[in-house]
């Protein structure tokens, strides 16, 4: 783990860096903060470095570091392919200026060579529920 502490417990920083690592992994590219974002990029390469190696025992680690099985095949099927000829360096911090409210520094934290489509995942499934809420209503 990195030395930054984001003004949080150990267990806090611990559920905070597995919740976006899986968002990461789910969608792509997320936006928060920068210093969020700068601990979330070394543990993000170091998954995908994990991984590429494919054993059961990598398989467990990645289970038991991201807690979620669909991240893990995720990574395993997906992103291992996708970055196998590449060494490191999987994610690039982009700023993307400051947040109405606080001032505090925005980024956004995207793959290199992302797939477009998956930051839409959970946009489908509300517009499927919106649709049916209307024909529930008019019916």
């Amino acid at each position: 783990m990195t030395n930054k502490k984001l003004n949080r417990t150990s267990e806090h920083r611990k559920a905070l860096l597995k919740n976006m690592l899986n968002s990461l992994i789910k969608y792509e590219q997320i936006k928060t903060t920068l210093p969020k974002a700068k601990f979330l990029k070394p543990q993000a390469d170091k998954i995908i470095t994990l991984g590429k190696s494919d054993n059961l025992h990598t398989t467990k680690k990645l289970v038991s570091k991201l807690q979620d099985i669909k991240s893990a095949n995720k990574v395993k099927k997906t992103l291992s392919k996708r970055y196998e000829k590449r060494n490191g360096g999987y994610t690039r911090i982009i700023k993307a200026g400051f947040r109405y409210g606080d001032n505090a520094p925005m980024a956004i934290i995207e793959f290199i060579d992302r797939d477009v489509e998956a930051k839409k995942l959970d946009k489908k499934k509300k517009e499927l529920t919106k649709e049916a809420d209307k024909k529930v209503a008019s019916a």
